[in-house]
């Protein structure tokens, strides 16, 4: 079967029920293709040696290049040319060794030459998948149709002015790879997995920061709806859609409004939308002639991109472990779950961070202090790893003091809360913690058989019940522990209140 075969295959097969959307004349299946537009890491502008940080002053990062200004030439940053191979490269696609930038004519306000610098016949990237993974648990793969490379407008201020709109050129020349997949989701969920899975490779390789509040990274999103079976109905765009959540929030809107439209017997009009995020809706922009209704032709200034596949092996050579790799690795390696597994790595910083802690220790016990208690941690007190206020090797000497007895489970929860969160021990070191505080674990078997007893003594009701039903002996363990301030070694307690009690460990 060849790619386009392959292609077809994944736009038509067979619906999905638990994807199918209810309308008032029965079910019908959402198809989404996703336009992702992701700022190259790189310090200079695709045509010029202009900064690309972020926040500067307006119209303060602006060279004469990137204001069109009469007679400027364009001149390739070949740092770009290498990250967008990269890219590629982690996207398992097609590296183009020749490529060729066009012009794409279109004027807008913040545009200043009247039109783009990007590619369209020849792009740099060609065909490629992600393999995403869902809720379920399931995996789906969705095709990449190409990734190209293109310069970035400026940025429109309306709040400046009562009557005036501003421009800023900072943007202007920005260097973008416009990632284009293939119309293979059919769910809002499946787009949210492909843009973080899309992000988590990038931020891999280094070649997108993926900072969607900053602009660094945001998707036009194509959003048609069919009958289960049909063809393909007619798609709108959504512009410029800048969180993960807007993105779920914009095509479970439109959806609903373009079935709307069909079932009342109207039509959908190919056209461009903008999502509103205080309303949750999304609103027409501008109609659309055809699917590419821009003109293009080879920009003049610029020779087009060549170069030998013995360098973009040599880049190759130099790819880290990849999001998909890394997990495999994981589950092999470590036995963690495929769930544990594909959270950490979910970003390289946490992958990197578990297995910091997990060296030399036991990976179950280090994932889930990782996963259950620092990322929750995270999440409560709305910070990211890199302001964790516990290092990973804090959190690996905390796992050594449960493997050597000298605290327990219990008793490391506890600990770890006064580490991580903000108070007189936030920061410390366990060890110090366990000393300070008294907390080390009690093993002496005459405390704990004095405890022991003392609530049996306490509950005959509940011993007449463990002597019938042996499954309540945990009662009592839970009771000791609670009586010893979870100090007392656990394993211990059970075996003397099984001992205690007369009772056989099934």
């Amino acid at each position: 079967m060849s790619e386009a075969q392959i292609r077809e295959s994944r736009v038509a097969n067979t619906p999905n029920p638990k994807n199918l959307v209810s309308g008032a004349t029965g079910d019908w299946e959402i198809v989404l293709g996703l336009e992702v537009h992701a700022q190259v890491s790189s310090e200079a502008k695709l045509f010029s040696g202009a900064s690309t940080e972020f926040g500067s002053e307006p119209n303060s990062q602006v060279s004469l290049v990137d204001a069109a200004m009469p007679g400027m030439l364009p001149v390739i940053n070949w740092k770009c040319v290498e990250q967008a191979v990269r890219t590629g490269l982690g996207l398992k696609a097609q590296v183009n060794c020749y490529s060729v930038f066009d012009r794409k004519n279109y004027f807008y306000a913040d545009l200043p030459q009247g039109y783009q610098i990007s590619q369209f016949k020849y792009p740099i990237v060609g065909e490629g998948i992600i393999e995403i993974d869902l809720d379920d648990g399931e995996t789906k793969q969705i095709g990449i149709e190409r990734l190209h490379l293109e310069q970035d407008a400026g940025k429109s201020m309306h709040d400046q002015h009562p009557s005036m709109s501003f421009v800023d050129l900072n943007r202007s020349g920005v260097a973008l790879m416009e990632i284009v997949s293939d119309p293979d989701m059919r769910s809002a969920a499946e787009a949210q997995a492909y843009v973080k899975k899309l992000r988590a490779i990038l931020r891999y390789l280094g070649t997108c920061d993926g900072n969607m509040e900053q602009g660094s990274m945001r998707a036009d999103v194509n959003v048609s709806v069919r009958r289960p079976g049909d063809p393909l109905g007619t798609r709108c765009e959504i512009k410029n859609v800048n969180s993960i959540r807007f993105i779920g929030q914009a095509i479970e809107h439109e959806a609903r409004r373009q079935i709307a439209v069909i079932e009342d017997g109207g039509t959908i009009k190919q056209e461009t939308r903008l999502f509103d995020p205080k309303n949750g809706e999304t609103r027409s922009m501008r109609s659309k002639e055809e699917a590419h209704d821009y003109r293009y032709f080879p920009d003049p200034d610029l020779l087009p991109i060549t170069f030998e596949q013995s360098w973009v092996d040599e880049i190759a050579a130099t790819l880290p472990e990849l999001p998909d790799d890394k997990k495999a690795r994981f589950v092999s390696e470590y036995g963690l779950s495929v769930y544990d597994a594909g959270v950490l790595v979910s970003e390289s910083e946490s992958a990197n961070f578990f297995e910091q802690v997990a060296k030399g220790r036991d990976a179950k016990m280090a994932a889930n202090m990782v996963v259950g208690s620092v990322f929750a941690g995270l999440n409560k007190s709305s910070i990211t790893l890199a302001e964790c206020p516990i290092s990973a090797d804090q959190i690996g000497a905390l796992i050594d003091l449960v493997a050597d007895d000298t605290i327990s489970t219990r008793i490391a929860k506890d600990i770890f809360d006064m580490m991580f969160y903000e108070g007189p021990d936030q920061g410390k070191d366990p060890s110090v913690l366990v000393e300070e505080k008294g907390l080390r674990q009690v093993t002496d078997t005459g405390e704990i058989e004095a405890a022991v007893d003392a609530v049996i003594s306490a509950n005959p009701d509940k011993v007449e019940q463990a002597l019938a039903k042996p499954k309540m002996a945990g009662w009592f363990v839970g009771q000791v522990m609670q009586s010893t301030g979870g100090k007392a070694n656990p394993q211990a307690v059970k075996v003397m209140v099984l001992e205690k009690l007369g009772i056989e460990e099934a």
